[in-house]
């Protein structure tokens, strides 16, 4: 299918696209929405995530969600041809992104020093599990292992039914983070190279967009958490000394955490006489416009410590189940209350407000037809990012592309033969 010729502010700018799973194709499909070419090169059975849920062949909705508006050109880059094939690519394009194994890039002859010889103006994105650096840098890693690594498992000190470690958010939190991570920087470094000419490496990884989503969590200030730093140091190293096991050291901390903070009635969600709904009043005026909601005192003035005593807290539990959520959000409304109906995300193609606000694109894919998804999460007046196409089918562009890069029939045969490419029908 001919696609038409991409559009937006990065009109113009080839990216080349050695990613697969979450965090690299997301950041690419944020930069093709802003209108870069992006050729996705992909292995010969397809990248994993085309494999993971499948609903046709070679197709799955976890793959097409992240990877529309691009090209597929399917390489075996354990073969010689095929890696011949990249550098040639690369020759022809602005960026790289890969994330690849640690040591996996400059085995297959396609890392920054290797490139940048053939594209000196080349920037490209190196994006790892836990940076170049240190004792890990040689470990790959998917999402729930940098969660596990950077505390962001444990931020909430969640566990699951039996008592193990268990994701307690979205699924891939630091995947996704990165993703974003990995279009700003290419931005920026495009910015760069438009002013001195320069192209340049940019390392980052799961582990530090880990860290920075954990905002003051991860943050040491002395004068303000000095002693709650030492208190758990010296829970931690008594827990370790006495063999306490993880889950009861996670159990008693999260009890002991939960009476720190006020948030017991101001930051969560309550049940309803029909539902549920979330509050988040966390400054003093929207705690004051709150209790003026619920007709209440201030529950923290009745509470010898820092957090409502437990019966306060189930009494308001209560007053919210005497009521539907559409009259608790009219009451939230008239005081200005930070408030939201808790839905679930199979509701959300038709909520009013993400339909008004053009929060969801309509594509057609070449094998699956008719899908709706997320429309690109920012809007511009004058280069507004608009999604080019639907996510391209295995291998769809190997053949323009070998063909753009001048190789002859004879070549493409032989290849093809050797199984070191892969043609579409």
């Amino acid at each position: 299918m001919t696609q038409a010729a991409p559009t937006g502010a990065l009109s113009g700018v080839r990216i080349l696209d050695l990613t697969q799973v979450i965090a690299g194709p997301l950041g690419c499909m944020l930069l093709a929405d802003l209108g870069a070419e992006v050729i996705k090169v992909e292995p010969i059975a397809g990248e994993p995530w085309r494999l993971t849920g499948q609903f046709l062949p070679g197709e799955s909705k976890a793959y097409q969600s992240l990877n529309r508006g691009k090209q597929s050109v399917v390489l075996d880059l354990t073969q010689e041809c095929a890696r011949e094939v990249v550098h040639r690519l690369a020759r022809e394009c602005d960026v790289v992104v890969i994330n690849y194994r640690p040591d996996v890039a400059a085995r297959l002859g396609i890392d920054y020093e290797t490139l940048r010889v053939l594209q000196p103006r080349l920037i490209y994105v190196d994006s790892t599990a836990f940076g170049r650096e240190g004792p890990w840098a040689h470990r790959p890693g998917y999402d729930i292992v940098a969660q596990a690594a950077s505390g962001l498992l444990m931020h909430r000190m969640h566990l699951d039914d039996r008592g193990f470690p268990g994701l307690s958010g979205p699924a891939a939190p630091a995947d996704f983070a990165t993703g974003y991570a990995i279009a700003w920087a290419v931005c920026a470094a495009l910015f760069h190279r438009e002013r001195t000419g320069r192209g340049q490496l940019v390392e980052t990884s799961l582990l530090a967009n880990a860290l920075v989503i954990q905002g003051s969590s991860f943050m040491s200030v002395p004068a303000a958490d000095a002693d709650a730093r030492a208190e758990f140091a010296a829970d931690l190293a008594n827990a370790r000394a006495q063999g306490i096991s993880f889950d009861r050291f996670v159990r008693e901390r999260r009890a002991k955490s939960a009476s720190v903070i006020g948030f017991g009635i101001y930051y969560r969600g309550y049940l309803t006489a029909d539902g549920a709904l979330a509050v988040g009043a966390l400054s003093p005026s929207t705690r004051d416009r709150f209790r003026l909601a619920l007709a209440i005192e201030d529950p923290m003035e009745q509470a010898t410590g820092p957090a409502p005593p437990e019966d306060v807290i189930r009494s308001i539990e209560q007053m919210f189940r005497e009521r539907t959520t559409d009259e608790w959000m009219e009451v939230f409304d008239r005081f200005a209350v930070p408030a939201s109906p808790v839905w679930f995300v199979e509701e959300m193609l038709t909520n009013p407000q993400v339909v008004e606000n053009h929060y969801v694109v309509e594509l057609d894919h070449d094998l699956s037809g008719p899908q709706q998804m997320a429309a690109p999460p920012l809007k511009m007046s004058d280069t507004p990012p608009s999604p080019q196409h639907a996510s391209p089918p295995l291998g769809r562009d190997t053949r323009k592309w070998l063909d753009e890069l001048g190789y002859s029939e004879a070549e493409i045969g032989a290849m093809r033969d050797a199984g070191a490419i892969l043609l579409a029908d």
